[in-house]
């Protein structure tokens, strides 16, 4: 059986709900809220081809006054789910609404979304409800990407649409209501695949990465995506504002997931990011379902900086650990924020950007992203003030494990009525 659908990976074959959970320690009663987390989740006898194409299922949570009040898990209902629609049909018209929801879920202005980066959000219900695709007032004429970022000053949610086919790369705002207020194209070379971005306080930061569209691999199924030595990589920089990206080329590798980016004293753009080299990326992708062979290397990813200085640039490894999925105080977003929280196989990691230390606590079991959840909801409290709330799996069950930010000390364990399959990202809502 692939290995995308065994282990940790293996999916779940329904969806069920369970009322007053176990806890194991003292929840704060300041954890008021839900906890979703998205992924992909094949139905029973299904083979998506990739891990990242399966059907996309949220397990939520929800937490207040000290109790764990429910789970569930839903499949998002979207109409690849539901009705089998066809991404692309026999016109080679693409259908942005048929996709699989399964990489993130977001709240922003008090609508919850599931994302894929292939396509449409879909809004969901605090319970889980599927209410449908959303393109803000026929608006978005593009995918929208699975890691948008909410600016903590403005309110506004940046985010961008790829595409197999020109325009390869569209920029887009969202007000701190909700509305679509500008879309524009960003000029590159070709399709690639771009997971994720960043922004700092006046500018986006863009990953021209080389892992590229191949409609070879598109036909026979699957991720048609693969690594091009020729293609080259770059990172650009774009003011908010308006006006050109200046582009700087770095060292071939590849980007899943950005910790944060800002601009410090001098001008320059600093961008903390997990970075892959070429054979860690094969035998990351192999090892998932991708179209390349796995390699030698383990596919391993560590925590890397790029400084920006105009055509200039400098690299550095923060750290040697494997490590992926770095999380931040989201009132940090695109600020000199002081600490990145990561995790590895059986690890939580947390970063402190500032002074170079780390910190690492074991786990008990495959460990999830970890989300930061701050104390105060207005974040008036130090930058690490609040919590870390992860998903940890055995092939016997699931906790949700509750770790204090600051020195990651235990606080609480919920128990899960089921394990919980690995999966992409979270986040956590409290309650408004």
């Amino acid at each position: 059986m692939k290995d995308y659908l065994t282990g940790y990976l293996a999916p779940v074959p329904d969806e069920i709900e369970a009322l007053d959970l176990p806890v194991t320690g003292a929840l704060p009663p300041e954890l008021t809220g839900r906890y979703f987390r998205n992924g992909p989740n094949p139905r029973p006898g299904e083979d998506p081809g990739h891990w990242f194409t399966g059907p996309g299922m949220i397990h939520g949570i929800r937490l207040r006054s000290g109790r764990a009040e429910w789970y569930r898990n839903r499949w998002v209902r979207t109409s690849e789910f539901t009705d089998n629609a066809p991404y692309v049909s026999e016109e080679g018209v693409v259908d942005l609404a048929a996709n699989p929801a399964n990489t993130n879920v977001i709240r922003h202005a008090g609508r919850i979304y599931a994302l894929v980066e292939a396509g449409l959000p879909y809004e969901m219900s605090p319970d889980l409800e599927t209410l449908g695709a959303r393109d803000f007032g026929r608006r978005l004429t593009t995918a929208m990407t699975a890691h948008p970022k909410e600016d903590p000053v403005t309110g506004d949610l940046h985010f961008f649409g790829y595409g197999f086919f020109a325009p390869y790369l569209t920029y887009h705002r969202l007000s701190k209501s909700g509305e679509l207020v500008e879309s524009r194209e960003i000029p590159v070379p070709g399709p690639t695949m771009m997971h994720d971005f960043a922004v700092t306080a006046n500018h986006v930061v863009w990953l021209d990465l080389p892992v590229v569209f191949d409609l070879d691999l598109a036909v026979t199924g699957g991720m048609p995506y693969r690594w091009d030595d020729g293609y080259g990589a770059r990172i650009g920089v774009m003011p908010k504002a308006g006006g050109p990206v200046r582009w700087t080329e770095v060292d071939p590798c590849y980007v899943f997931h950005v910790g944060n980016a800002h601009e410090d004293a001098q001008g320059r753009v600093v961008i903390d990011a997990v970075r892959y080299t070429a054979g860690d990326f094969a035998g990351l992708w192999g090892r998932i379902g991708g179209s390349t062979n796995p390699a030698a290397e383990t596919g391993g990813s560590v925590l890397h900086r790029w400084t920006i200085d105009g055509a200039a640039v400098k690299e550095e490894a923060l750290d040697d650990r494997h490590i992926e999925f770095p999380t931040i105080n989201d009132a940090h977003t695109g600020l000199d924020g002081r600490y990145v929280y990561t995790v590895g196989e059986s690890v939580v990691v947390k970063y402190d950007t500032k002074s170079g230390q780390s910190w690492a606590r074991q786990t008990a079991g495959h460990t999830g992203e970890a989300v930061f959840v701050p104390r105060e909801p207005d974040s008036a409290g130090s930058e690490d003030d609040g919590w870390l709330l992860s998903i940890v799996s055995t092939l016997d069950g699931s906790d949700l494990v509750v770790l204090d930010a600051a020195d990651l000390s235990s606080v609480a364990s919920v128990r899960l009525p089921r394990r919980v399959p690995a999966g992409f990202h979270g986040h956590w809502l409290a309650d408004e």
